[in-house]
């Protein structure tokens, strides 16, 4: 999979010194937040998961950053705005592609998943300052469902700091944060976000950042139950 350029109009800020790294599967009905169904159907639920990748992906040309790079399980669609390189997962196991995704970075690098569709360019501000770098090596934001939603790391090419890491599960984010203070790293910790996951986690979120894409289709759904998406087409304005 080719690189795009990134044009120096995608963002008013000017470029620093860390590499966004945003970690994504293409949103394919039946491959994507399955643990949304039966309250959604697969469509609804890729729906879902291309409007959250759309959000994060918007709020990353915000970033002063040094490059911007969505690392792909699957191909590029519509969703994809102009300013972003694209590189394919790695094979193996998610600490694997995570390791690797790292690897590929030339100086610091700060990694974000899809599924926190709330996030903000200020959330992540401070990990994207000047001074980012000069009194941590680390930055963490732990997710609420026990597993990590962001990772930076000053020195990102060490792949024991990610590899053997038990992922999805409730301990995730501790034995993560463990393995960056037992390398001796300086950890700053970022604020505790939930990861949509369920149903329940799709409408707590939506809440709690209205005015996304994201969140125009929850609402859509609990106004209009009986509306199947089906005829949504991909990248369309809702």
């Amino acid at each position: 999979m080719s690189a795009a350029p990134v044009p120096e109009e995608t963002s008013d800020r000017a470029a620093g010194t860390t590499t966004l790294l945003v970690v994504a599967k293409e949103p394919v009905p039946g491959r994507v937040k399955t643990r949304l169904s039966p309250f959604y159907t697969p469509r609804q639920a890729a729906a879902l998961a291309e409007a959250a990748l759309a959000d994060t992906l918007q709020a990353g040309l915000a970033l002063p950053a040094r490059r911007r790079v969505l690392v792909l399980d699957g191909r590029p669609g519509p969703w994809l705005p102009a300013g972003y390189e694209v590189v394919a997962q790695a094979p193996g196991g998610l600490d694997a592609r995570l390791a690797a995704a790292f690897g590929q970075c030339d100086g610091p690098a700060l990694l974000v998943g899809m599924d926190t569709p709330q996030l903000t360019p200020e959330l992540l501000a401070p990990a994207f300052a000047a001074t980012a770098w000069d009194a941590y090596d680390a930055w963490f934001g732990p997710a609420a469902d026990g597993g990590f939603w962001a990772l930076g790391l000053a020195a990102p090419h060490d792949p024991a700091l990610l590899l053997g890491v038990p992922m999805s599960t409730s301990r995730t984010g501790a034995v993560q944060r463990r393995r960056l203070t037992a390398a001796g790293l300086r950890v700053r910790d970022l604020p505790v976000l939930r990861d949509v996951d369920t149903p329940s986690d799709a409408a707590r979120v939506a809440a709690e950042a209205p005015h996304t894409r994201f969140a125009r289709l929850v609402v859509q759904s609990a106004a209009r139950p009986e509306r199947r998406w089906d005829s949504v087409a991909p990248g369309a304005a809702l």
